[in-house]
């Protein structure tokens, strides 16, 4: 048997920050986010040789470990040995597993879709697929949450997981005590059209390193940095004004509430923009999109960008001519995440 699954990625559209504690404990967090058709994907061939293999094709890594109790997490694997010894602890009484792991990703890992988090959803889907695992879509989000964050100690939110889990455009609260709310947004497709075909999507073609600009988040919370505080609690109202805009059909809002979440996210720590992310940003403003962000914590990865109109043609010239960075192609992904089995 092989038992499969995959999770999406997520563009973070609003609000991204402020579900990272301490900021969601003191004042509560809000994100929006949608989930695109690009995945995180994950196999487990189950093997009975007393062996684990761990193979990820992005980075064409093959590790081999004899089964055991714990495997030491270790880079460039951490993630896998991390969420193994979760479910051998948890959900085996500590009887070690024998099997193949091949995971692969459909964008650049360190991207900003939400990519560290959403390989681990998609990891252990495969594990609920082979194991049978009683674990609803709230279970599987936690889970991952607490592998990265807490097991791994891994700097982060907690938006990613629940996207990658879920999928869809959802409007997420996190509260004190490590609550979340999901709350799907179900919006007609012709404004998801819409709203697909004047988004431009752009890599920068540089990975970035999100937790040096979490940490500092955290830090200035911490401290009661007013400025950065102060540029959360923005960051979190523009989410609930582009919940707005999406609900009553008004895209025509949207690109400016993008801008204005852009010019105060890049206030919640240093290293969010520079001169390279701020050039891509003023060409595209300067050739019709009326505002956009950066996906993730920033520092690099995806940009993207809302056209209006016909707009998007010219946007994707004038980026294209600086020959910095990559345009992808995409849709919106109404589903999260998906297993099933296959018999051989």
């Amino acid at each position: 048997m092989l038992y499969r699954s995959k999770a999406p990625f997520r563009l973070g559209i609003a609000g991204g920050g402020t579900d990272v504690s301490p900021y969601s404990d003191l004042y509560g967090g809000a994100v929006l986010n949608v989930t695109i058709d690009r995945f995180a994907h994950a196999t487990i061939r189950p093997t009975g040789d007393g062996k684990v293999r761990f193979v990820h094709i992005n980075d064409r890594i093959a590790r081999e470990f004899d089964a055991a109790a714990r495997i030491e997490p270790q880079d460039p694997l951490m993630l896998q040995c991390g969420i193994y010894n979760r479910i051998v602890a948890q959900y085996c009484d500590g009887k070690p597993l024998s099997f193949e792991l091949t995971t692969q990703l459909d964008v650049p890992s360190g991207s900003g879709l939400g990519t560290s988090s959403t390989l681990v959803v998609a990891i252990l889907g495969a594990f609920t697929e082979w194991l049978g695992l009683p674990l609803g879509k709230y279970d599987i989000a936690r889970l991952a949450y607490e592998i990265e964050r807490i097991d791994l100690g891994m700097a982060g939110g907690k938006q990613d997981q629940y996207a990658a889990t879920f999928g869809g455009v959802n409007f997420m609260e996190f509260l004190d005590g490590d609550r979340v709310i999901v709350n799907p947004l179900s919006l007609p497709e012709s404004t998801l059209n819409e709203w697909a075909m004047n988004t431009v999507l752009l890599y920068t073609n540089k990975r970035r390193e999100s937790a040096r600009i979490i940490e500092e988040q955290m830090a200035n919370v911490k401290q009661r940095n007013t400025g950065s505080v102060e540029a959360m609690h923005k960051v979190k109202a523009e989410a609930f004004r582009i919940k707005k805009c999406l609900l009553q059909d008004n895209l025509r809002e949207l690109g400016p509430a993008l801008n204005t979440s852009w010019v105060n996210k890049k206030k919640m720590a240093g290293g969010i923009s520079n001169a390279f992310i701020d050039q891509l940003y003023e060409t595209a403003i300067g050739a019709g999109a009326t505002g956009g962000k950066i996906s993730g914590a920033g520092g690099g990865g995806f940009l993207f960008f809302y056209c209006p109109d016909n707009t998007r043609y010219a946007v994707e010239e004038a980026l294209a001519a600086l020959h910095a960075g990559e345009i992808y192609d995409f849709e919106f992904c109404k589903g999260g995440l998906t297993t099933w089995t296959v018999q051989q």
